[in-house]
């Protein structure tokens, strides 16, 4: 198929995005980027965008619906993270199940019509642009970063220094399992070492 490479990137992109979600301690979750200003969105309300506009997606412009309500009966993070695990596993498993022919067809995308191709590559990218503000929210809150497309201050600092790429759990199922458990489980980060972690280093 074609378009497997699309497939195999929601999949790891829903990995990075459970991931993120699993660094957030439960009093996290409603702290803003500026907490008088309630235009940025606290990992509460980032999670419910996540899992509400993403079935939306897919539901109107893909032709997917997993049949289960976006959002959680209880709003913790724990819950958030299962809900969307649940329901982005079934929409992994419908486009393994689509032809080419499926992804070449144009769909309305908002006021334009677009490739199916084109709408879950811009969804990929939606999906990434909201997981960096998690990242913000989650250094903004004092916690350790994780990998999402490779090092981190966290892991070991830059690429070039041999820092290495580690996510907190290894699958999705390792992950759930390991948030059950209280959190326990993550891969053990080294920190940032003792260079520093920019391109540009301090010439003074």
């Amino acid at each position: 198929m074609g378009y497997g490479f699309l497939v195999d990137t929601y999949e790891t992109e829903r990995l990075k995005t459970l991931g993120a979600w699993s660094t957030f301690k439960d009093g996290d979750l409603s702290r803003r980027p500026h907490p008088q200003d309630r235009r940025g969105r606290n990992g509460h309300e980032q999670m419910v965008h996540q899992c509400v506009g993403e079935n939306l997606w897919f539901c109107n412009m893909l032709g997917i619906d997993v049949g289960a309500p976006p959002l959680p009966e209880e709003e913790t993070r724990l819950e958030f993270i299962k809900r969307y695990a649940e329901d982005s596993e079934k929409r992994l498993e419908a486009l393994r199940e689509k032809d080419d022919a499926w992804w070449k067809e144009e769909v309305k995308f908002f006021e334009v019509s677009r490739s199916r191709a084109w709408v879950v590559t811009r969804r990929i990218a939606h999906t990434a642009h909201h997981r960096g503000q998690i990242t913000m929210l989650l250094r903004m809150a004092e916690r350790e970063i994780y990998s999402t497309y490779g090092p981190t201050a966290d892991t070991g600092g830059l690429m070039q220094n041999k820092a290495p790429t580690i996510y907190p759990y290894s699958s999705v199922e390792a992950l759930i399992k390991g948030e059950t458990a209280g959190g326990k489980k993550k891969a053990t980060l080294p920190g940032p070492g003792d260079k520093p972690c920019t391109e540009r280093p301090d010439q003074t």
